[in-house]
C-alpha cells in the first residue's frame, strides 16, 4: 500500500502539506476528482474536502476530462499540464487519469467545511518559534 501526500488549499491562500499514513489511504483509492470527502474518515474530524487534483510518483498531473487510473498520452491546446505556446497549437503531453490509485502521490484538497482544530498553526506561533 502506499502514503499519500495531502496538500489542503486555505481560504487564505496559503497551502499545507500533511502525510497521510497508509491505513487512511486506502479511503481515497478509487475516488476521482470533484468528489467530496468526509475527514473523518481521513484523520481530520470536522473537517470535509473536495479533491481537486493530483500527481502521480513521476510527476504527471491528473486532469479531470481524462477517466480512468492511468498515464495517457493527450493532444490538448490548454489546460492541467500544458504551457500555451502560441494560439492554435497543439501538443502531445502525458498526463494521469481522473481517478486516484495506488501510483498517485500527491492529492490536492480543497477545504469546503472546517473543523475544530486548525490544520495550520497560528503564524503568530510561528514567528516567535524562529525569533527565539
Amino acid at each position: 500500500m502506499t502514503s499519500f501526500k495531502l496538500v489542503f488549499g486555505l481560504k487564505n491562500g496559503q497551502c499545507i502539506q500533511k502525510e497521510l499514513a497508509e491505513q487512511d489511504s486506502k479511503t481515497l483509492i478509487g475516488k476521482q476528482i470533484g468528489d467530496k470527502i468526509a475527514g473523518d474518515s481521513i484523520g481530520f474530524a470536522g473537517y470535509e474536502f473536495e479533491i481537486t487534483g493530483g500527481s502521480d510518483y513521476c510527476g504527471f498531473p491528473m486532469r479531470k476530462d481524462l477517466t480512468g487510473a492511468g498515464r495517457k498520452k493527450i493532444l490538448t491546446v490548454q489546460g492541467i499540464g500544458v504551457k500555451k505556446s502560441a494560439n492554435g497549437m497543439r501538443q502531445k503531453k502525458t498526463v494521469c487519469g481522473n481517478t486516484i490509485h495506488t501510483k498517485i502521490a500527491q492529492v490536492n484538497l480543497k477545504i469546503l467545511k472546517e473543523g475544530k482544530e486548525p490544520l495550520a498553526p497560528p503564524k503568530e506561533a510561528a514567528v516567535e518559534k524562529k525569533a527565539e
